[in-house]
C-alpha cells in the first residue's frame, strides 16, 4: 500500500518541530540550548515555506520561488549564529555562566 506525502504531512512535521523548539525556549535555562531551540523553530518555518512553495503549482510545475527565499533565510541564520554565539561566549567570559536566571543585568 503506497501513500503519497501531502502538504499536510509537511505541515504536521513542521508544527511538531516548532512546538519542540518553543517548549525548549520556554523551559530551558541554558542560553546555548535556548539558541539551538530558536534555530529549530527557524528550521520549522523554513520547512513550511518550502512545502508551500513545492505544492503551489504554476502551469503544472512547482513554484520554486520559496526555495530561493530559503537560501536568503539560511544566509541570515548563519550570520545570526555567528553573532549570537559571540555574544554567548562574551557573556560566559564575563559572568562565568550561561544560565539565564543568573544573568540579571547587562553590566559587567
Amino acid at each position: 500500500m503506497e501513500t503519497a506525502i501531502t502538504l499536510n504531512h509537511f505541515l504536521f512535521v513542521s508544527g511538531v518541530l516548532f512546538a519542540i523548539g518553543l517548549a525548549g525556549v520556554l523551559v530551558r535555562r541554558n542560553l546555548i540550548i535556548i539558541f539551538m531551540c530558536l534555530e529549530l523553530m527557524l528550521a520549522a518555518a523554513n520547512l513550511t515555506l518550502v512545502a508551500f512553495s513545492r505544492f503551489n503549482l504554476k502551469d503544472g510545475q512547482p513554484d520554486y520561488e520559496g526555495h530561493v527565499l530559503l537560501f536568503f533565510i539560511i544566509t541570515v541564520a548563519a550570520a545570526e549564529v555567528a553573532v549570537g554565539l559571540a555574544i554567548i561566549v562574551a557573556l560566559f567570559r564575563s559572568k562565568g555562566t550561561t544560565d539565564v536566571t543568573k544573568v540579571d543585568t547587562m553590566k559587567y
